[in-house]
This record gives structure tokens, sequence and C-alpha cells, in this order.
């Protein structure tokens, strides 16, 4: 028989995200932020590849990338609003942790399974920040698809991606519940 583990099953069934505007300082110190990234870590990674990293982008970073959004929102042509919304999670962020997808050559394991790896990683350092009690949001936006921005801000290779942009800090409002799915519409079960 399974060994239920009550407490966790209600944190994931009871989790929410914080938006990231709410998120204040203080946030994690390095040590607790070492933790939080040990925990996300710890997911699948097909083969042992590691096809991810992460990049810590803290307080005093945040300036200078909200200036190289503006720039490059104007570069690329962007609307005044556009450039608004790529530069705000800079702007009002005081902590952020870049998790990069790194593509590595590999006979067994398919570029997309590297994918859903980084993906997972960035569900699982968004649980850990909350399940250890801070605010977290998983937020991407224009900023992060764009290949120059990747490469001249974080400095990233042609093989790397931005996979999400984890916000970490101290929440200041709860948010309401938003509407979950319908299970019974998005769940189909096949016994033969």
């Amino acid at each position: 028989m399974p060994t239920p583990n009550p407490a966790a099953l209600d944190f994931l069934l009871t989790r929410r995200s914080r938006p990231a505007k709410t998120l204040a300082e203080p946030v994690p110190d390095r040590a607790t932020l070492e933790t939080l990234l040990t925990a996300a870590a710890r997911t699948p990674d097909h083969g042992k590849l590691e096809p991810w990293r992460f990049i810590v982008l803290g307080k005093g970073a945040m300036p200078r990338l909200a200036t190289a959004v503006q720039a490059r929102g104007e570069a690329l042509g962007l609307d005044a609003e556009q450039i608004t919304k790529g530069r705000n999670q800079f702007d009002q962020g005081h902590l952020a942790v870049a998790v990069i997808e790194v593509q590595k050559p590999s006979e067994k394991i398919p570029a997309l399974e590297q994918t859903y790896s980084a993906g997972a990683v960035c569900l699982a350092l968004l649980n850990a920040a909350l399940a250890a009690g801070w605010g977290a949001n998983w937020l991407s936006g224009w900023p992060s698809h764009d290949r120059g921005f990747m490469q001249s801000e974080l400095g990233l290779e042609a093989h790397e991606r931005v996979a999400g942009l984890i916000h970490i800090g101290t929440e200041t409002s709860t948010p309401p519940d938003r509407p979950r799915p319908d299970m019974s519409k998005i769940t189909t079960w096949v016994d033969t």
C-alpha cells in the first residue's frame, strides 16, 4: 500500500501563484534560494542530461534589464503598451530566477523531452518557493522569447532559451482563487 503525504497533497491541491507585481522585499537570501534551486533540480531530467540551468537575477540587475527591454522593444518597433508590459516585471521585480533550457545533443533524449524537463523545473521551483512560504510567479513575455534580448542581456548561446522567469518575494496580498478546469471535460478514462 502507498504511504500518503496528506500535507504535500493538500499543498498541491491548494497552491496558488502570487502576481509578480504584488511581491515585495524581503526576498530569499542566497542560502534559502540555493535550497529552492536544489528542490527544483530534482526534476526528472531524462538520462541525467540536466537540460537546464539557472540565472539568478538580483535586485541590482533589474533596472539594467528594464532599460534593455525598453531599448529592445523600441528597436523591434513594438507599441508602447507591449514595451511597458515587457519591462514591468523588471521594473517591479526584486528577485527572479531565469530557468534556461539548454538543448543537449542526445541520440536517446529528443529535444522536445528536454523542453518538457525545463518546464518541469520552472514548476518545481515555483512550488518549492510557495511551499517555503514565499510568494512566487512564473512569467515569460516577449523579452524572454526574443533572441536579441536573451543573447545580449542574459548571455544565452544559440542552443539555449528562457523557459521561464520565476519571481520570488514576500507576498503582500493573497489573490482570490481562480476558476479551475472541470475535470469531467478534460479527462478521458480508457480501461480496455
